[in-house]
């Protein structure tokens, strides 16, 4: 295999075969390209594009750069979902109890925020004693066990994935669609799952802030998953506001446990994630229809069931027995909460996502740089949703900071991030399509 052969038939638009895909990766993996060859291949790829029977190649060859998981011991269906990422997105966090508790097995691995999203791994360190990369060993004991567990990339899982994301990160070619099926399907392949579900949002808090482009993405991620052999659709949701009405690290698990005990009924958040339990149960074949499997879904939550698989989960993983029970005494809270008061009378009629999620990341509670440290106190909390009434004065949000200078800042950002109207704002749906 000569490199820069390959690299000049993709530059020149040539469909590359299974065969040059697998010995540029497995090149790859194993240390023999130089970053100016990885990076010419993924601009290459940037411009020319690849074919649907390309990516589907190029995904598998990056899934088998590293070990594979398997659960042939485990007789529930292997099922898991991901999220092209927002802003107070903790979907995943109960997720999968709540599929778990319904009798799949969620080996679920997440990341950590990119950009100005929230990332799961994040938000579980908020929780002290959480081991987010655990052992192989005690990984699957916790699916085994507890029915799901939540933990992060380790090198074994598609290390040619790590290598290419790096370069691509500072040669300006994140953004390639074959190139993000690739990055996420690999380590869903990697992960062993039999069904998938994607949850690719659009909206100015998404990295797809176009319809059309969420829908080019969606289907190229459910067409080379299945072609890759894991049964997968997609659903495309809103992200032109926090789906939580937390943004943050604590602020969010505290929302996901309150979530647990029935605290966020009729929500969008809500809507969220019993639509992806329903379709995670379905296309797992758990339930026949997606109204039993709601159902199913809804008693999981109304009994405590997807809260005990929770904090089974958290335990076996290092973190406290009772975190359920007394989040109080784990989830530190911010020196500093502060109300953000509403500029005027009116209805909240539009909000920039994107640039809550920044001032997130302003208050410490994301990263500018890769080894930045987050500090998990910080972040937002009850944010009225779109569509709201509020007179001039009324608290719209709780900014949780560090110090009075950083809550002030916070606090003006916030507001000047919402738009308030004398009209009422028509609704918008949060689940807008499915692939």
């Amino acid at each position: 295999m000569i490199p820069q052969e390959i690299i000049r038939r993709k530059r020149d638009g040539e469909e590359l075969g299974p065969a040059d895909i697998n010995s540029f990766i497995a090149a790859l993996a194993a240390g023999q390209l130089s970053e100016g060859q990885i990076g010419a291949f993924a601009m290459a790829v940037w411009f020319k594009g690849m074919s649907r029977e390309e990516t589907v190649a190029l995904t598998l060859a990056m899934a088998d750069s590293g070990d594979r998981l398997q659960w042939t011991d485990i007789d529930r269906p292997i099922a898991d979902k991901h999220s092209t990422g927002g802003v107070g997105d903790n979907v995943s966090l109960m997720l999968a109890p709540i599929a778990a508790a319904c009798g799949l097995a969620v080996p679920m691995i997440s990341g950590r925020g990119l950009g100005h999203t929230g990332g799961t791994l994040d938000k579980l360190e908020s929780i002290p004693g959480y081991m987010i990369t655990p052992d192989a060993e005690l990984f699957h004991k916790v699916v085994k066990d507890a029915g799901c567990a939540i933990i992060g990339q380790t090198g074994a899982l598609a290390p040619a994935d790590g290598r290419l994301y790096a370069v691509r990160d500072v040669t300006a070619t994140v953004d390639s669609i074959p190139l993000i099926t690739a990055s996420i399907l690999s380590k869903k392949l990697a992960a062993g799952l039999e069904t998938l579900v994607l949850d690719v949002k659009v909206g100015n808090g998404a990295f797809m802030a176009d319809r059309a482009q969420a829908e080019i993405l969606a289907r190229s991620l459910v067409e080379v998953a299945n072609g890759a052999g894991v049964k997968t659709s997609a659903l495309i949701t809103d992200m032109n506001e926090p789906l939580a009405d937390s943004a943050g690290n604590a602020v969010e698990m505290r929302n996901c446990l309150d979530f647990l005990a029935g605290g966020k009924a009729e929500t969008r958040l809500q809507a969220v994630v019993l639509a992806f339990a329903a379709e995670m149960l379905v296309k797992s074949g758990i339930a026949a229809s997606s109204g039993e499997a709601d159902g199913m879904a809804r008693r999981a939550l109304s009994s405590g069931r997807a809260a005990e698989v929770f904090a089974r989960m958290v335990s076996m993983l290092g973190g406290p027995a009772d975190l359920v029970e007394n989040p109080d005494r784990y989830l530190v809270r911010a020196p500093v909460e502060k109300p953000v008061p509403a500029a005027r009378s009116g209805w909240l009629a539009a909000c920039d996502a994107r640039g809550i999620g920044v001032s997130v990341i302003d208050l410490g509670g994301g990263r500018r740089h890769p080894k930045d440290r987050i500090d998990h106190r910080v972040g937002f909390s009850e944010l009225l949703p779109l569509g709201t009434r509020v007179n001039a004065g009324d608290p719209i949000a709780l900014v949780h900071a560090a110090d009075e200078a950083a809550a002030e800042k916070a606090a003006a950002a916030l507001a000047a991030h919402y738009r308030i109207t004398e009209d009422r704002p028509e609704p918008t749906p949060v689940i807008t399509g499915l692939i």
